[in-house]
Parts: structure tokens; sequence; C-alpha cells
């Protein structure tokens, strides 16, 4: 019998997930260690990012400009409005009695200032209490701590910024001097368990979303300071699963890289609070400057309470735009601030009460003095690199006075405004510019560009060349006293033929149609009488009078033709005052610079703008040339400034016109201001002006504003002499050893050995 076959087993098919179990097994465990080989790469990436970025150049800052610093002394006269001015332009506040740095407290009779500590290019000076007593417009002393101070340097007002490429803006604090309530207010805020937390927090996400949906508002924010940190840093601010997650693994990289401290003050560094024009403003630093005109460290509770509140959404929050809406985040602020303990309930309700307190018109340095500014630029793109200029956060310190630029925004303004009214024109077709200088320095103190000081456009003061008129007659004049004429020589005002090379005949004629006959060449000067003018011109050679206006510094080429006598020549505002500069000190030509110092962001000198003096024309035939300039104001062209400033005003100048009324000039100087008035219309149309009905005006009542020291009565001679490299007194800005009355006069004869010396109508205009 055969065996009996044992029955088979049946073989069952296995299933599909324990078919492809084995090799998903695989590939999941090859994508897990490419994914891990990815995140650590990425990682690794990120961390190398991270410390680039981080540990290295972390931002561009912006470099800032200054403005002169205020020089005080025992026995100087200066008005107490322009010392309060200064102060406030520096962002230092009013008050009752000081007790902090950057207030100043005024009586009638005494200013006392709380100074705060600022570094010069020339050292630091330290925070201190000062008290500065007034006899009427003259200070009588300066005390420190009961002991008297021979001088006073007073920290100067920020100007400008030249900015990076991405045009942001910040002033970079350190953690140890922001104000504890901003510190406080903004971690109670944005992150309370900032130094608990790793980098990113689940709770706090969570926990952030109950406490806004319980208050009704964004009351709390869900990331971390380090994750938006890591955002404003390092992303950008698209809304992606991506980003977010990029954002958390760069926060947990800083956190295990970096100390709390360290990413806080970067954090308070970065934040984007405002806009600026087109200037992002980031940082604390920044924003307290933007919103309230004073440094960081000065702002009071309710003042960080609403910079705490911006970090949430500064364009939504925005102060000046939306008051009410930054008004109701600033008083929640302040709640959480209480809520969390940070602040006492009394403390909250008090600060709830105050005004948001903006100053007016914030600081806006970048714009304030637009055409200044460009003549800064200017002469800062001849010394440096762009590179250097928007990357290393360099501070430059600059010679414009504020009260004296504010002082020529407001009579080229409103002045411009009553002749537009009298001659009946359409408020806004007049222009105009004014430069003002120290001439004994070449300091330009204030420029104008345009009837609004605030227009970014055309700067007439740097750009409008237009035909001079009879500005150019001292040089005339002056070549002749150069060849030993006096003011007494006989000149002949008749009529006269100049016949042309191309064959035509120019026959010139007084302003008023009369001729004088025989005058006195001091009376050519005074009147400014064409044709006596022309005539001593053509004796004396055109090219003679083309080699003198060289002399005094005109660098455009100018043709030796017959018109030149008449002022045919066209320059600039700042060209004028150039040219004028040597006729105020003296014969002696300094270069018109707008940089005193460079320093890098640590104060140490990058370079500095020494004192170029050179004699360009004989002094002892300028002494006379003035002694007719001063006339020309006393009985000649200018005498409405003579009658309407104060008698003991002694001034020098010259009206100008050209033909057909296009152009209204006046240049006219004392001891220690210089200033050129040009007025007329873009469109070049008659603006129905002389010199004197014009520009003289404007210039009247910048005198009237800035009071500068008048020049010295009777004839001071000064042998002839030719400094070079003359040393300068950076703290006063003037040549060291100079003297209170005329300090380049007296440095020159301290040099020789002979020490210091001691409305009505107009009836007569020029062209």
């Amino acid at each position: 019998m055969a065996p009996k076959r044992k029955p088979l087993k049946r073989r069952t098919r296995p299933s599909a997930l324990r078919r492809w179990a084995a090799p998903l097994k695989k590939w999941v465990l090859r994508a897990s260690v490419l994914a891990a080989l990815a995140l650590a790469a990425l990682t690794g990436w990120f961390d190398l990012k991270v410390r680039s970025d981080f540990e290295g150049k972390r931002w561009a800052v912006p470099a800032r400009l200054y403005a002169k610093p205020l020089t005080l002394y025992p026995d100087q006269t200066i008005a107490r409005s322009t010392l309060l001015a200064e102060l406030k332009a520096a962002g230092y506040t009013g008050v009752k009695k000081t007790d902090r740095p950057g207030q100043y407290a005024a009586g009638s009779k005494r200013i006392d200032i709380y100074l705060r500590p600022f570094r010069f290019w020339d050292g630091e000076e330290p925070g201190q209490q000062v008290s500065i007593d007034f006899t009427g417009s003259r200070i009588a002393r300066i005390r420190v701590g009961g002991k008297n101070l021979p001088l006073l340097r007073l920290e100067p007002a920020l100007i400008g910024r030249i900015y990076p490429h991405h045009k942001e803006d910040r002033i970079l604090k350190k953690l140890e001097h922001m104000p504890q309530a901003l510190v406080t207010g903004l971690l109670a805020v944005e992150d309370r368990h900032f130094y608990d937390h790793a980098g990113i927090s689940v709770r706090g996400i969570a926990r952030a979303l109950l406490a806004n949906i319980m208050a009704g508002a964004a009351v709390q924010g869900g990331s971390t300071l380090t994750q938006q940190l890591a955002k404003n840093f390092f992303l950008t601010s698209e809304r992606t699963l991506w980003r977010k997650s990029k954002e958390a693994l760069i926060a947990l990289i800083l956190e295990a890289r970096y100390d709390k401290r360290t990413i806080l003050n970067a954090y308070m560094n970065e934040i984007y609070l405002g806009q600026q024009g087109n200037n992002g403003i980031h940082g604390f630093g920044s924003a307290a400057w933007l919103y309230f005109g004073r440094p960081v460290e000065e702002l009071k509770l309710h003042e960080c309470a609403l910079l705490v509140g911006l970090a949430r959404g500064a364009s939504y929050y925005n102060p000046r735009r939306y008051p009410k809406r930054a008004l109701k985040r600033r008083n929640l602020v302040l709640a959480v601030m209480a809520d969390n303990g940070v602040i006492t309930p009394a403390q909250a309700k008090a600060a709830k009460a105050r005004s948001l307190g903006l100053k007016k018109g914030g600081v806006s340095p970048s714009s304030t003095h637009p055409a200044f500014m460009e003549l800064v630029r200017a002469q800062l793109q001849r010394d440096y690199a762009s590179a250097d200029l928007t990357g290393e956060g360099l501070r430059i310190f600059t010679t414009l006075e504020p009260s004296t630029q504010k002082a020529a925004e407001t009579a080229l303004e409103n002045r411009l405004a009553k002749l537009e009214r009298a001659k009946k024109l359409p408020p806004g077709k007049l222009e105009g510019a004014v430069v003002v200088a120290e001439p004994t320095n070449g300091q330009i103190l204030a420029v104008v560009g345009s009837r609004n000081p605030q227009a970014h456009g055309f700067n007439r003061a740097l750009a409008a060349r237009r035909a001079i008129g009879s500005l150019v007659k001292p040089a005339v004049y002056l070549t002749a006293l150069e060849e030993r004429r006096s003011l007494d020589s006989l000149i002949d005002d008749a009529p006269i033929a100049v016949r042309l090379p191309e064959g035509r005949t120019w026959r010139p004629n007084n302003y008023d149609g009369r001729s004088r006959g025989t005058v006195p060449l001091r009376d050519g000067l005074v009147h400014s009488l064409n044709q006596a003018t022309v005539r001593l011109g053509l004796e004396l050679g055109v090219a003679r009078v083309a080699r003198t206006l060289k002399a005094l510094g005109v660098a455009r080429s100018i043709q030796p033709v017959p018109s030149i006598l008449l002022g045919t020549v066209e320059l600039t505002p700042l060209e004028v005052a150039g040219m004028y500069q040597p006729l105020a000190s003296k014969g002696f030509k300094v270069p018109l610079r707008v940089i005193r110092a460079v320093t890098h962001a640590n104060s140490a000198p990058l370079k500095r703008y020494a004192l170029d003096v050179h004699q360009a024309v004989k002094p002892a035939a300028i002494g006379k040339l003035r002694t007719a300039m001063v006339e020309v104001m006393e009985r000649g062209t200018a005498r409405y400034a003579h009658r309407t400033l104060p008698k003991h005003m002694r001034m020098a100048g010259k009206t100008g016109t050209t033909d057909n009324l296009r152009d209204s000039w006046f240049a006219g100087f004392g001891a220690d201001k210089l200033a050129v008035v040009w007025i007329g219309r873009d469109d070049n149309r008659p603006a129905g002006l002389s010199g004197s009905n014009g520009a003289l005006r404007v210039w009247t009542d910048l005198m009237a504003a800035v009071k500068p020291r008048p020049l010295p009565a009777g004839k001071t001679p000064i042998a002839d002499a030719g400094v070079e490299n003359v040393a300068l007194d950076e703290r006063r800005g003037q040549p060291a050893g100079g003297c209170e009355g005329d300090l380049l006069g007296g440095f020159i004869q301290s040099l020789l050995g002979s020490g210091c010396a001691g409305h009505g109508q107009d009836v007569e205009e020029d062209r």
C-alpha cells in the first residue's frame, strides 16, 4: 500500500503592507538620515551666517553731522534768545530747576544748564551743571560748582545724517544706557519669559493667544524677542511656514551662541519704529530723537511706554498720524506694566494722564537745512569715498550756526512775501538765496537756497549763476587803489561811448540817467556811478580788473571785455561770498568751508581741516576800499540799512542790480559776519527790484536778528604781510592769538609786533 501523503500546507500570499514594510523601513531610514544631514547642513549654514553677520559689522550706521558748537565767555555780547535757541536745537528741555542732563532753567538774569557729556574732535567735555549770569545782553560770568570758567563750549545740535544705501537710521545704544522703564516695559509687553526660554516658547504662543482674546486687543505677541530679532535681522517679513521655520531655527542658534543681554541689546537697536521721509528709523536710540527730540537716556515713563507700544506696529500706531490710536496703545502698555508689577498703579495712572509729549514737527536733521547739507556733501565727496561716509558712523563737525541759519531763513521768507505784496506779484513768483560766512576763518554759518528753506529742489545759493551787476564795482575801485590812487582822486562821470570789437558801440548810462561831471573816486563807488566806473576801468585796463577778480577768488573764466566793469560776470551767491571774503578780512583770502573736523564713531580724529590764509590783495588798499564801502551804507545806495539798524552797527557793503531789474543783489559785512543775498525770478523775467529795495531789505532784516559785531571806527591801516597756514583756535573757530575786536587783523598785527588795536525813501539806485 502506498504511503499516505501528507497534506500540503497552503501557501498564503503576504499582505501588501507586509510586502512593503521592509523597503519602506529602509526608505524611511534613508530619508531620516538625509533629513538629519540636511537639517545639520542647514543648521551649520545658518550658524555660520548668524555668527558672521552678528559678530561682524552688525549695522552700517549713518554718518552724523553736527552744527558749530556755541562758545561762551565772560564779557561776550549775546542775546539770551540766541543761547536758548541753540539749547533747544541741541534737544535741551526747559524746566523750572535742572536735575538731570539735557535740561536748562532760564531766569531773567541767569540761565542754568545741565550739560550732557559730549565728545568733540579735540576731546570730551564732561556732563556738568553750569550757571551763566547776564548783565543785559552781556555775559557777566560763567560758573561751575562755585568756580568761574573762562570759556564754555556747548554741545552742538545734530543737523543731519548721511544714510547707508539701505536707508536705515539708527543710533546704537548699549543696554545699560537704555532707561529701565523702557527695558522692563518691553519685556512685560513683548516677552515676559525672555530670560527663561531657549528662543522659542510654545506656552508663550498659547498664552499670548488667550491674553489677546481676553483683552480684545493685541496685548502680547506669540513670537519671542529672539524670534523677532531673527526675523528683523536675518529674514524678510513674508508670512510662510518656511520663513517661520527658519525664524525658529535662527532663534535657537542665537540663544545657543549668545547671552540674553547681547540678544536684547541687539533687538533694541534693530527694531523698526517709524519712518522719516525715505529713511526707516530703527532702534530706540533714533526713535527717541524722532518723536521727542532728546536722547533715549532722558525719556520719561510715559515716553518709554509710547515707544514700547510702537514695537507692535510702528505704522499702525504712528503717533503723529494716529494720535488717538497711539495714546490708547500707550495706556494699554502702562496697564500691562502695572499688572506685571513693573510699575505701581499710581505711576501708571500719572503716566496715563500725560499727553503724548511729541516734539513739534519731530527732529528731521536729514532735511532741516537741505541747502547747507548739499554743500556739506559736496565737500565731503571731495575728500572721502562714499562707502566711508555711509558705513562707518563718522561724526562730522560742520560750521553751521543754527541761530544764524534760522534768522537767514526767516528774513528771506518774510521779506519776499512783503515785496510780492508791494509789487502786486502773485505769491511765490520771487525767489532768493542767502549765504552767511565768518570772514576771518571762512566758516559758512548759513546757506538758504530757496524761499522755502525745507525745499530739496534747486539750490540757488550753489547753482543759480546770475549776472552780479554792481557787486563787481569794488573790484574796479580796488584795482585803482592798489595802483596808489586815493579815494579823493578825481574821475569823470560824463557820458561815454565804447567801441566794441564787433563794431557795435556801447553807451552805458547811470541808473538815474544823470551825469555828475568830475567826482572823487569814492563817490563813484558810494553812488554806484556807471559812467565813472567804466571810464576808470578802461583807464586801468579791463584785463587788470579781471586779474583782481581772480585774486579775490573768482575761479570761473572771465572774458576781459568792457561789460564786466558793470557786472556781466555770472556767479552764484556762494561764489560772490567767496569773492567778498577778502574784502571783509582786510585782503587775506581764506577758502570758504563747511567742515571743521571728521572723527570716527569712537571720536578718534580722522581729518582736521586746517585754516589756510594767504594775502590776496594789499591790506592798505583794502582798508581804503572798506572806508568807501562803509560810506555806501552811510550816504550811498545802501542808506536804508544805515537808517534801520542801530547806530553803533557800523557795516560795509555794496548793492547790485542787473539790466531790466532782473537780479537784486546785496553783499555786506561787519567784523564777524559776511552775508550775500540774491533775489530774482527762476524764469529770468524782470523781478522789478533794484539791489536797494530788494536784497538789501533781506540783508538788513538778517543783520537786525543776528547782531554782528560792528566794524571798528576810524582807519586801521595794516602793513603788507603774507601769511600761510595760520594756526586755528578750534574752540573759538578763530586764528590762534587773535583779538576780540578784529581777530584776523589783530593776529596779523601781532605777527608784526604791533599788538592788538583796541527807513526813508531811496533816491539813488545802481545798476
